[in-house]
Protein backbone atom coordinates (compact mmCIF):
# COMPACT_ATOMS: atom_id res chain seq x y z
CA UNK A 1 0.00 0.00 0.00
CA UNK A 2 0.89 3.68 -0.65
CA UNK A 3 0.10 5.71 2.44
CA UNK A 4 -0.22 10.00 2.50
CA UNK A 5 0.53 10.14 6.55
CA UNK A 6 -0.71 14.42 6.91
CA UNK A 7 0.61 15.58 10.57
CA UNK A 8 0.19 19.40 11.04
CA UNK A 9 1.86 20.15 14.80
CA UNK A 10 1.60 23.83 15.40
CA UNK A 11 2.67 24.16 19.42
CA UNK A 12 4.32 20.52 20.63
CA UNK A 13 5.33 17.61 19.54
CA UNK A 14 2.91 15.27 20.80
CA UNK A 15 0.87 14.84 17.22
CA UNK A 16 4.20 14.23 15.32
CA UNK A 17 5.70 11.13 17.41
CA UNK A 18 2.00 9.64 17.79
CA UNK A 19 2.07 10.02 14.12
CA UNK A 20 5.56 8.61 13.64
CA UNK A 21 4.54 5.87 15.97
CA UNK A 22 1.78 4.94 13.51
CA UNK A 23 3.99 5.02 10.61
CA UNK A 24 6.63 2.80 12.21
CA UNK A 25 4.05 0.07 12.25
CA UNK A 26 3.60 0.53 8.74
CA UNK A 27 6.35 -1.51 7.66
CA UNK A 28 6.28 -3.20 4.14
CA UNK A 29 4.94 -0.53 2.97
CA UNK A 30 5.29 3.08 1.48
CA UNK A 31 4.59 5.76 3.50
CA UNK A 32 4.65 9.07 2.98
CA UNK A 33 4.72 11.52 6.19
CA UNK A 34 3.67 15.03 5.44
CA UNK A 35 5.15 17.61 8.04
CA UNK A 36 4.86 21.24 8.24
CA UNK A 37 5.96 22.70 11.73
CA UNK A 38 9.42 23.50 12.28
CA UNK A 39 12.30 20.47 11.60
CA UNK A 40 11.90 18.25 14.65
CA UNK A 41 15.14 15.90 14.41
CA UNK A 42 13.91 12.29 14.61
CA UNK A 43 14.82 9.33 13.18
CA UNK A 44 12.44 7.92 10.36
CA UNK A 45 12.25 4.52 9.22
CA UNK A 46 13.08 3.10 5.98
CA UNK A 47 9.71 2.66 4.93
CA UNK A 48 9.05 6.30 5.93
CA UNK A 49 9.94 9.55 3.66
CA UNK A 50 9.45 12.79 5.38
CA UNK A 51 7.50 15.66 2.84
CA UNK A 52 8.21 19.00 4.72
CA UNK A 53 5.79 21.71 3.79
CA UNK A 54 6.66 25.30 4.74
CA UNK A 55 6.48 25.57 8.75
CA UNK A 56 3.15 26.98 10.42
CA UNK A 57 3.40 27.53 14.30
CA UNK A 58 1.27 29.01 16.74
CA UNK A 59 2.42 30.84 20.22
CA UNK A 60 2.60 30.05 23.65
CA UNK A 61 -1.03 31.09 24.46
CA UNK A 62 -2.53 29.59 21.10
CA UNK A 63 -3.62 33.40 20.05
CA UNK A 64 -1.39 34.04 16.95
CA UNK A 65 -0.27 31.90 13.35
CA UNK A 66 3.18 32.77 12.10
CA UNK A 67 5.57 30.83 9.86
CA UNK A 68 8.76 29.61 9.96
CA UNK A 69 10.11 30.63 6.62
CA UNK A 70 10.88 33.75 7.91
CA UNK A 71 11.84 35.56 3.79
CA UNK A 72 7.90 34.78 2.61
CA UNK A 73 4.38 36.43 3.74
CA UNK A 74 2.02 34.13 5.32
CA UNK A 75 0.27 34.28 2.22
CA UNK A 76 2.87 32.72 0.47
CA UNK A 77 3.41 30.25 2.40
CA UNK A 78 -0.55 29.22 2.70
CA UNK A 79 -0.20 29.27 -1.35
CA UNK A 80 2.91 27.14 -1.38
CA UNK A 81 1.60 24.68 1.27
CA UNK A 82 -1.98 24.15 -0.74
CA UNK A 83 -0.14 23.58 -4.38
CA UNK A 84 2.41 20.83 -2.93
CA UNK A 85 0.42 18.88 -0.82
CA UNK A 86 -2.12 19.30 -3.87
CA UNK A 87 0.27 18.40 -6.14
CA UNK A 88 1.87 15.46 -4.36
CA UNK A 89 -1.61 13.46 -4.80
CA UNK A 90 -1.60 14.21 -8.43
CA UNK A 91 2.12 12.64 -8.34
CA UNK A 92 1.55 9.57 -5.80
CA UNK A 93 -1.85 8.14 -5.72
CA UNK A 94 -2.24 6.59 -2.49
CA UNK A 95 -4.30 3.92 -1.48
CA UNK A 96 -5.30 5.66 1.73
CA UNK A 97 -4.66 9.17 3.29
CA UNK A 98 -4.39 9.53 7.06
CA UNK A 99 -5.06 12.82 8.37
CA UNK A 100 -4.39 13.60 11.77
CA UNK A 101 -6.76 15.36 13.81
CA UNK A 102 -8.85 17.02 10.94
CA UNK A 103 -11.47 17.60 11.53
CA UNK A 104 -11.94 17.61 14.97
CA UNK A 105 -8.90 20.08 15.35
CA UNK A 106 -6.63 21.92 12.84
CA UNK A 107 -9.93 23.92 11.32
CA UNK A 108 -7.30 26.85 9.89
CA UNK A 109 -6.09 24.34 7.58
CA UNK A 110 -8.92 23.56 5.79
CA UNK A 111 -7.83 26.02 3.22
CA UNK A 112 -5.23 23.14 1.80
CA UNK A 113 -6.79 19.58 3.09
CA UNK A 114 -10.81 20.53 2.01
CA UNK A 115 -10.10 20.85 -1.81
CA UNK A 116 -7.83 17.19 -1.34
CA UNK A 117 -10.90 15.82 0.38
CA UNK A 118 -13.39 16.85 -1.95
CA UNK A 119 -11.29 15.85 -5.31
CA UNK A 120 -10.88 12.48 -3.73
CA UNK A 121 -14.35 12.29 -3.19
CA UNK A 122 -15.14 13.42 -6.62
CA UNK A 123 -12.57 10.47 -7.86
CA UNK A 124 -10.41 13.50 -9.51
CA UNK A 125 -7.51 12.39 -7.53
CA UNK A 126 -8.39 8.50 -8.06
CA UNK A 127 -9.59 6.10 -5.26
CA UNK A 128 -8.28 7.04 -1.80
CA UNK A 129 -9.59 5.75 1.16
CA UNK A 130 -9.54 8.55 3.58
CA UNK A 131 -8.71 7.73 7.54
CA UNK A 132 -9.03 10.31 10.79
CA UNK A 133 -6.65 9.46 13.24
CA UNK A 134 -7.40 10.88 16.29
CA UNK A 135 -6.34 10.94 19.90
CA UNK A 136 -8.45 9.86 22.99
CA UNK A 137 -9.54 13.70 24.37
CA UNK A 138 -10.79 16.54 22.87
CA UNK A 139 -10.09 20.26 23.90
CA UNK A 140 -12.44 21.90 24.51
CA UNK A 141 -14.37 24.64 22.44
CA UNK A 142 -16.35 28.23 22.61
CA UNK A 143 -19.28 26.89 20.88
CA UNK A 144 -19.61 22.97 21.12
CA UNK A 145 -22.67 22.84 19.00
CA UNK A 146 -21.61 24.38 15.97
CA UNK A 147 -18.02 22.83 16.47
CA UNK A 148 -19.44 19.38 16.70
CA UNK A 149 -21.96 20.10 13.47
CA UNK A 150 -19.18 21.06 12.03
CA UNK A 151 -16.96 17.88 12.59
CA UNK A 152 -20.22 15.90 11.65
CA UNK A 153 -20.56 17.33 8.27
CA UNK A 154 -17.23 16.73 7.13
CA UNK A 155 -16.44 13.32 8.46
CA UNK A 156 -19.72 11.67 6.87
CA UNK A 157 -19.08 13.82 3.78
CA UNK A 158 -15.49 12.96 2.95
CA UNK A 159 -13.98 10.33 5.62
CA UNK A 160 -14.10 6.85 5.36
CA UNK A 161 -13.34 5.77 9.24
CA UNK A 162 -12.32 7.39 12.37
CA UNK A 163 -9.84 5.69 14.35
CA UNK A 164 -9.68 6.72 18.09
CA UNK A 165 -6.37 5.90 19.29
CA UNK A 166 -7.44 4.86 23.07
CA UNK A 167 -8.32 2.48 24.98
CA UNK A 168 -12.38 2.39 25.82
CA UNK A 169 -12.08 0.93 29.30
CA UNK A 170 -10.12 3.95 30.39
CA UNK A 171 -11.62 7.06 27.68
CA UNK A 172 -13.94 7.32 25.15
CA UNK A 173 -14.59 9.65 23.19
CA UNK A 174 -18.25 10.52 23.46
CA UNK A 175 -16.95 11.94 27.44
CA UNK A 176 -15.80 15.32 25.06
CA UNK A 177 -17.61 14.37 21.78
CA UNK A 178 -21.41 14.00 22.51
CA UNK A 179 -22.62 13.33 18.72
CA UNK A 180 -20.52 10.30 18.11
CA UNK A 181 -23.87 8.00 17.72
CA UNK A 182 -24.13 10.54 14.68
CA UNK A 183 -20.95 9.97 12.87
CA UNK A 184 -21.63 7.32 10.19
CA UNK A 185 -18.51 5.71 9.10
CA UNK A 186 -16.74 2.67 11.23
CA UNK A 187 -15.55 4.11 14.66
CA UNK A 188 -12.68 2.10 15.64
CA UNK A 189 -10.78 2.16 19.05
CA UNK A 190 -7.17 1.01 18.13
CA UNK A 191 -5.81 0.77 21.96
CA UNK A 192 -3.06 3.83 22.88
CA UNK A 193 -0.39 4.33 20.70
CA UNK A 194 2.38 3.81 22.78
CA UNK A 195 6.38 2.96 21.63
CA UNK A 196 7.57 -0.12 23.54
CA UNK A 197 11.41 0.17 25.46
CA UNK A 198 13.93 -2.35 24.34
CA UNK A 199 14.34 -5.08 27.12
CA UNK A 200 18.16 -3.60 27.66
CA UNK A 201 17.32 -0.10 28.37
CA UNK A 202 17.82 0.08 31.73
CA UNK A 203 21.18 -1.74 31.63
CA UNK A 204 22.36 -0.36 28.45
CA UNK A 205 21.73 3.55 29.53
CA UNK A 206 22.82 3.59 33.10
CA UNK A 207 25.97 1.75 31.88
CA UNK A 208 26.30 4.35 29.13
CA UNK A 209 25.75 7.54 31.73
CA UNK A 210 27.65 5.85 34.56
CA UNK A 211 24.91 5.67 37.01
CA UNK A 212 25.32 2.67 39.48
CA UNK A 213 22.56 0.48 40.39
CA UNK A 214 22.12 1.91 43.86
CA UNK A 215 22.02 5.59 42.46
CA UNK A 216 18.96 7.29 41.82
CA UNK A 217 17.82 8.69 38.36
CA UNK A 218 14.87 11.20 37.96
CA UNK A 219 13.65 11.88 34.27
CA UNK A 220 12.15 15.38 34.04
CA UNK A 221 10.38 17.05 30.50
CA UNK A 222 8.13 18.96 29.37
CA UNK A 223 7.01 18.04 25.67
CA UNK A 224 7.33 20.37 22.82
CA UNK A 225 8.41 22.77 25.92
CA UNK A 226 6.33 26.15 25.12
CA UNK A 227 5.09 26.12 28.83
CA UNK A 228 7.83 23.98 30.62
CA UNK A 229 9.75 26.27 32.28
CA UNK A 230 6.98 26.38 34.77
CA UNK A 231 7.66 23.22 36.02
CA UNK A 232 11.10 22.73 35.24
CA UNK A 233 12.72 25.77 37.20
CA UNK A 234 11.26 25.10 40.47
CA UNK A 235 12.47 21.48 39.94
CA UNK A 236 15.73 22.54 39.49
CA UNK A 237 15.60 24.52 42.46
CA UNK A 238 14.11 21.53 44.93
CA UNK A 239 16.57 19.23 43.63
CA UNK A 240 19.00 21.61 45.66
CA UNK A 241 16.79 20.84 49.27
CA UNK A 242 16.53 16.47 48.48
CA UNK A 243 18.47 15.17 50.86
CA UNK A 244 19.39 11.29 49.84
CA UNK A 245 22.00 8.94 50.89
CA UNK A 246 22.25 7.64 47.95
CA UNK A 247 23.99 9.75 44.85
CA UNK A 248 20.59 11.23 42.34
CA UNK A 249 20.79 12.50 39.48
CA UNK A 250 18.52 14.93 37.48
CA UNK A 251 17.94 14.88 33.41
CA UNK A 252 16.16 17.29 31.82
CA UNK A 253 14.24 17.23 28.42
CA UNK A 254 12.71 20.81 27.94
CA UNK A 255 11.73 20.02 24.89
CA UNK A 256 13.01 21.34 21.31
CA UNK A 257 10.60 24.52 21.59
CA UNK A 258 11.15 26.33 25.16
CA UNK A 259 12.37 29.63 23.93
CA UNK A 260 16.58 30.28 24.47
CA UNK A 261 15.85 32.51 27.22
CA UNK A 262 14.35 29.98 29.38
CA UNK A 263 16.54 27.00 28.21
CA UNK A 264 19.44 29.29 29.14
CA UNK A 265 17.97 30.03 32.60
CA UNK A 266 17.76 26.58 33.09
CA UNK A 267 21.07 25.77 32.24
CA UNK A 268 22.32 28.97 34.86
CA UNK A 269 19.92 27.38 37.29
CA UNK A 270 21.66 23.33 36.88
CA UNK A 271 23.68 22.11 39.53
CA UNK A 272 25.93 19.17 40.43
CA UNK A 273 24.36 16.37 39.56
CA UNK A 274 21.76 18.20 36.79
CA UNK A 275 21.73 17.52 33.30
CA UNK A 276 19.84 19.95 31.06
CA UNK A 277 19.71 19.25 27.44
CA UNK A 278 16.57 19.84 24.35
CA UNK A 279 15.68 16.47 23.03
CA UNK A 280 17.18 13.19 22.78
CA UNK A 281 16.20 10.31 20.04
CA UNK A 282 16.59 7.93 23.08
CA UNK A 283 14.06 9.18 25.69
CA UNK A 284 12.25 5.81 25.82
CA UNK A 285 15.26 4.71 27.04
CA UNK A 286 16.29 6.86 29.70
CA UNK A 287 12.67 6.57 30.80
CA UNK A 288 12.97 3.32 31.58
CA UNK A 289 16.67 3.87 33.47
CA UNK A 290 14.91 6.23 35.39
CA UNK A 291 13.77 5.91 39.32
CA UNK A 292 10.93 8.60 38.33
CA UNK A 293 9.44 10.86 35.78
CA UNK A 294 8.52 14.58 36.76
CA UNK A 295 6.55 15.91 33.39
CA UNK A 296 3.58 17.50 32.25
CA UNK A 297 0.79 14.90 31.08
CA UNK A 298 0.69 14.61 27.86
CA UNK A 299 -0.76 11.78 25.87
CA UNK A 300 2.28 10.30 24.84
CA UNK A 301 4.21 11.04 27.87
CA UNK A 302 1.66 9.59 29.47
CA UNK A 303 1.72 6.39 26.94
CA UNK A 304 5.78 6.25 27.60
CA UNK A 305 4.87 6.32 31.69
CA UNK A 306 2.65 3.30 31.03
CA UNK A 307 4.90 1.79 28.77
CA UNK A 308 8.18 1.61 31.16
CA UNK A 309 6.04 1.48 34.25
CA UNK A 310 8.06 4.02 35.76
CA UNK A 311 6.53 5.87 39.09
CA UNK A 312 5.81 9.24 37.79
CA UNK A 313 4.48 13.40 39.16
CA UNK A 314 2.51 14.89 36.39
CA UNK A 315 1.41 18.44 36.42
CA UNK A 316 -0.91 18.81 33.55
CA UNK A 317 -1.25 21.63 31.75
CA UNK A 318 -4.17 24.10 32.73
CA UNK A 319 -4.55 25.30 29.43
CA UNK A 320 -7.65 22.94 28.43
CA UNK A 321 -8.77 20.49 30.49
CA UNK A 322 -7.04 17.56 27.63
CA UNK A 323 -4.18 16.74 30.17
CA UNK A 324 -5.71 17.01 33.49
CA UNK A 325 -8.83 14.32 32.49
CA UNK A 326 -6.01 11.91 31.12
CA UNK A 327 -3.97 12.61 34.36
CA UNK A 328 -6.93 11.70 36.70
CA UNK A 329 -8.15 8.95 35.25
CA UNK A 330 -4.61 7.33 35.09
CA UNK A 331 -4.08 8.58 38.76
CA UNK A 332 -7.38 6.55 39.76
CA UNK A 333 -5.10 3.13 38.69
CA UNK A 334 -2.12 4.16 41.32
CA UNK A 335 0.12 3.95 37.88
CA UNK A 336 1.03 8.14 38.68
CA UNK A 337 0.79 11.22 40.97
CA UNK A 338 -0.41 14.63 40.09
CA UNK A 339 0.87 17.70 41.51
CA UNK A 340 -1.19 20.80 41.85
CA UNK A 341 0.20 24.63 41.61
CA UNK A 342 0.89 24.37 45.50
CA UNK A 343 2.93 21.55 45.05
CA UNK A 344 5.63 23.62 42.36
CA UNK A 345 6.97 25.48 45.78
CA UNK A 346 10.46 24.05 45.72
CA UNK A 347 10.79 22.51 49.82
CA UNK A 348 7.29 21.23 49.15
CA UNK A 349 8.33 19.69 45.51
CA UNK A 350 11.95 18.58 46.93
CA UNK A 351 9.97 16.29 49.59
CA UNK A 352 7.70 14.85 47.59
CA UNK A 353 10.43 13.90 44.85
CA UNK A 354 11.78 12.64 48.73
CA UNK A 355 8.83 10.51 49.14
CA UNK A 356 8.40 9.73 45.47
CA UNK A 357 11.64 7.55 45.26
CA UNK A 358 11.05 5.32 47.48
CA UNK A 359 8.09 3.73 45.67
CA UNK A 360 5.98 1.54 46.47
CA UNK A 361 5.83 -1.45 43.41
CA UNK A 362 3.28 -0.31 40.26
CA UNK A 363 0.97 -1.15 39.88
CA UNK A 364 0.13 -3.55 36.72
CA UNK A 365 -2.76 -2.05 34.40
CA UNK A 366 -4.52 -3.90 31.79
CA UNK A 367 -4.51 -1.32 29.07
CA UNK A 368 -3.98 -1.32 25.67
CA UNK A 369 -1.20 -0.09 24.45
CA UNK A 370 -0.65 -1.80 20.96
CA UNK A 371 -2.49 1.38 18.97
CA UNK A 372 -0.54 1.47 16.40
CA UNK A 373 0.19 -1.72 15.33
CA UNK A 374 -3.74 -2.28 15.63
CA UNK A 375 -4.10 0.54 13.24
CA UNK A 376 -1.86 -1.21 10.49
CA UNK A 377 -3.05 -4.36 11.04
CA UNK A 378 -6.67 -3.16 10.73
CA UNK A 379 -5.67 -0.66 7.54
CA UNK A 380 -4.23 -3.93 5.89
CA UNK A 381 -7.27 -6.04 7.01
CA UNK A 382 -10.18 -3.39 5.70
CA UNK A 383 -8.02 -3.60 2.17
CA UNK A 384 -8.21 -7.17 1.92
CA UNK A 385 -11.68 -7.30 2.50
Amino acid sequence: MKIIHYCQYIWGVGHFFRSLEICRALAGHDVLLVTGGPQINASLPDHVREVRLPGIMTDRNYTNLSTTEKSKSFDQVKRERKKRLYDLFNKEAPDFFIVELYPFGRKFFQYELDPILKAIRSKSLGSTRVVCSLRDILVKKKDPEAFEKRVIDILNSYFDALLVHADPDLVRIDETFSRVDDILIPVVYTGFVAPKPAPDARERLRGLLGIGQDEFLVVASAGGGKVGATLLEPLVSAWRQIDLENSHHLHIFTGPFMSEAEFNHLQELAHKGVRVQRFTNDFLAYLKAADLSVSMAGYNTCMNILATRIPALVWPSSQDREQGFRAERLSRLGVLKILNEGDLHPSRLAAIIGRALSPDPQPRVDIDLNGAINTAKWLEAWVES
